[in-house]
Parts: structure tokens; C-alpha cells; sequence
């Protein structure tokens, strides 16, 4: 079956810088170590998109349509349809005082983040600080290997999806996450570790916004979705241990 916009799909990628052959990204981790890039707080598998739906750059969604499960594809995106072009504006001179203010010593490399964006410091030269707020790609043209692994065809799988794409507690079992769909609402009451979740409340509230602007506009017939925080009286001591126990092991991660 060809994939269409909208459809549920995981994919495998490994994302290089064309002239370099550098890897930036990938969902392998071995190529991830390979690169020198394996980060031990991520979790290296294919991950669950909507195919549209700017979860990867478009350009890179737009060759997925037309292929099937267990299809591979080189995709080719340059700069402009990537992260753009360089802007000279982007690289700004900080006074050293301004670090100091906030106890950093800088150095050549080290990246900040300063009124909402990211930069990378170039170079310090006594009172000034040389910092790039460009993205690190940008002016790069991009070379990714592409593997669709399925396409999801259930509704309450495809809903599942989406928590685990934008869902960022790590203790969150998708597997307890219980999913009813009834006359067009949806009502998702997350794993228990959810209601202990240590993400800000903006954070929360901006990632069930996303889970269900992905649902109601992919999922035909689906017009609102409800998050279910229920809290039940328990009735073995034992079972109240065990939450207590499972929220001090994930405050301490």
C-alpha cells in the first residue's frame, strides 16, 4: 500500500551533511556510535510520524509518499528547504560581563542559550564574545537515508504514536495507556507515572496539544480528545508503595 499524506508511519533515518559526509542525526545506534554522536538518554529506534505533518522537514515527508513498508530512499535537501541559509546578523558580540553575571567562563565552542535561542561561541577576545546563534546546519545541504519499517493502521496504535512522539517523559509506559474512541472524542488516560510527570506545565500542556492537533486532523471522525488523570482509591498498602517507590526511582534518574 502506498503511503499518502496522513498516514501513520515509523521510519529509520541517518541524516548527513552532503559535502562532509558527517552524520547529525540518526535512529541507529550504531551509526550513532560509529559517529561519535550515541546519546545514552535516547532511545535508538524507528520513530512514529504523520506523514504531512511537519514532523520531520518537509521536503524529507514529501518523498515518503509513494513508498510502501520496508521501502528505502536517499533524499537529497538543500539548504533553503533545510535549515536556510547563514545569516550574518545571527553572529552577535556579548559583552564578558554579561557571562560573568551569571557565573559562566566561556570558551570557543561551548554553546549558550540567550533570550530564547542557541548559539555557539567562536571566540573570546578579551571584554567580547564572538557567539553564532545561526542553527548548526544552516547553509548546509543534507543527505538523508530514509527506511520506512510500518505503516500504523490502527486507530488507537496511531494514537499511541503520538504520545510516544511527543511525550518526553521517559517513564512513561505507552503500553498502560489506555485508549477509548466514542462518537468522535477520544479519551486517553496515560500510565500512572504520568500524573508525577516532573515536565513544567506549559511543557505538558503543549505536548497534549500537539498529541491532539495530530489525532483530530489525521484520524478521520475524531473532533476532540480528552487526557483522563484519574486517581483511584487503592486498596492494598502495597500498591501505594510500589507508585511511591517508581516516583523516588524517576526523580532520581
Amino acid at each position: 500500500m502506498a503511503i499518502e499524506n496522513g498516514d501513520f508511519v515509523r521510519v529509520n533515518f541517518t541524516g548527513k551533511t552532503k559535502e562532509t559526509d558527517e552524520v547529525f542525526d540518526t535512529t541507529y545506534d550504531e551509526i550513532a556510535l560509529e559517529a561519535d554522536i550515541f546519546d545514552e538518554n535516547k532511545t535508538y529506534k524507528p520513530i512514529p510520524i504523520v506523514v504531512g505533518g511537519n514532523h520531520l522537514l518537509p521536503a524529507i515527508e514529501e518523498e515518503i509518499v509513494g513508498l510502501e513498508a520496508g521501502d528505502r530512499k536517499t533524499v537529497e535537501v538543500a539548504s533553503d528547504d533545510a535549515f536556510g541559509p547563514r545569516d550574518p546578523k545571527a553572529i552577535q558580540l556579548i559583552p564578558m560581563k554579561e557571562f560573568k553575571k551569571q557565573g559562566m567562563t566561556p570558551y570557543p565552542g561551548m554553546r549558550i542559550s540567550a533570550e530564547g535561542g542557541e548559539g555557539k561561541i567562536l571566540t573570546v577576545n578579551g571584554g567580547r564574545v564572538k557567539v553564532d546563534f545561526n542553527h548548526p546546519l544552516a547553509g548546509k545541504d543534507l543527505v538523508y537515508d530514509i527506511e520506512v519499517t510500518e505503516i500504523i493502521e490502527d486507530d488507537e496504535e496511531k494514537i499511541k504514536s503520538m504520545i510516544e512522539l511527543h511525550y518526553a517523559n521517559p517513564n512513561v509506559d505507552i503500553d498502560k495507556t489506555e485508549i477509548s474512541i466514542e462518537d468522535g472524542v477520544v479519551n486517553i488516560q496515560m500510565d500512572e507515572m504520568s500524573k508525577f510527570d516532573q515536565q513544567s506545565y506549559m511543557d505538558v500542556t503543549f505536548a497534549r496539544f500537539r498529541i491532539s492537533k495530530d489525532v483530530w486532523e489525521n484520524i478521520e471522525g475524531v473532533t476532540k480528545v480528552n487526557f483522563v488523570d484519574a486517581f483511584e482509591k487503592r486498596e492494598e498498602k502495597e500498591e501505594d508503595e510500589e507508585v511511591a517507590e517508581e516516583v523516588t526511582e524517576a526523580t532520581e534518574e
